[in-house]
């Protein structure tokens, strides 16, 4: 399946702000950045950054009560001034999003092949449950799922956290998006399931041609499938450029210091 339409990401000077018993917090300052079709983007950043907080935001979704300011556009279209049934119908349709806990993404107590079918009808890419049903097995399929027809039948407990992983990701591209959202995607895989997900994402940068938002705290997984990287600190972006360049040579001493303390990197642990 090709992408709906090849999507481009602008944000511009987002700011996010949540109201506490402590008073104001500022959980995105003045972020800006652009993601183009066929480029991955990669928000790289310790817990608490910020950065989890702009991929939210992207998709209307930044938190009960939360104030927002700034700007973002996708492929001209302002999403920040969108009702929520608007926003609804481009999530899905032209934002597809992949959640860090899989199991965030399915319905516990239905079959994956029935949320598969649902999320397909509900954004017209069927036109009768029968004909979504249809095109479940090569959404799995092409989410890397070898048994296809086996998930579909099965509830989520019944999968191992790869295949979750897996069919998050497939309900995610149902609707053939232009852009993907991939937040910690591969943090709670085992090294072989995470190299899988992460070769799934290349080729769908390849194939497919979409823009990609990879959210992530780990390097490995930004030198694997970034093209540029933006480091965040306190809600910030504190440096963007190149991947190789930038996690080879960082500029600011926050970044180096984050590229500094990853293993591999050759320094501490």
């Amino acid at each position: 399946m090709t992408a709906r339409a090849a999507e481009r990401l602008e944000v511009q000077d987002l700011a996010v702000t949540h109201t506490t018993r402590g008073g104001d917090v500022r959980a995105v300052d003045g972020v800006s950045l652009t993601v183009a079709p066929g480029e991955a983007l990669v928000l790289l950043g310790e817990s608490g950054s910020g950065k989890s907080t702009v991929a939210r935001t992207v998709l209307g979704l930044p938190g009960r009560g939360a104030r927002v300011r700034g700007s973002v556009r996708l492929s001209g279209t302002e999403l920040l001034t969108l009702g929520e049934r608007a926003l609804s119908d481009v999530r899905g349709r032209r934002i597809g999003y992949v959640p860090q806990d899989p199991d965030a993404g399915l319905d516990p107590l239905r079959r994956v092949g029935a949320q598969l079918a649902e999320v397909v009808l509900r954004h017209g890419i069927a036109d009768t449950r029968r004909a979504a049903r249809r095109v479940v097995p090569a959404l799995l399929e092409e989410a890397g799922l070898t048994d296809p027809a086996r998930v579909a039948r099965s509830h989520p407990h019944q999968l191992s956290g790869g295949q979750r992983q897996r069919a998050v990701i497939a309900l995610a591209l149902a609707c053939a998006p232009g852009l993907l959202i991939a937040d910690e995607p591969t943090t709670a895989l085992d090294a072989l399931v995470r190299a899988r997900v992460l070769d799934l994402f290349a080729g769908l940068l390849t194939e497919r041609g979409i823009a990609l938002l990879m959210v992530t705290h780990d390097i490995a997984v930004a030198r694997r499938i970034g093209h540029r990287v933006a480091v965040m600190h306190t809600g910030r972006i504190i440096e963007t450029g190149p991947v190789e360049r930038l996690l080879a040579e960082p500029q600011h001493p926050y970044a180096a210091r984050l590229v500094a303390a990853q293993p591999g990197t050759g320094g501490a642990a």
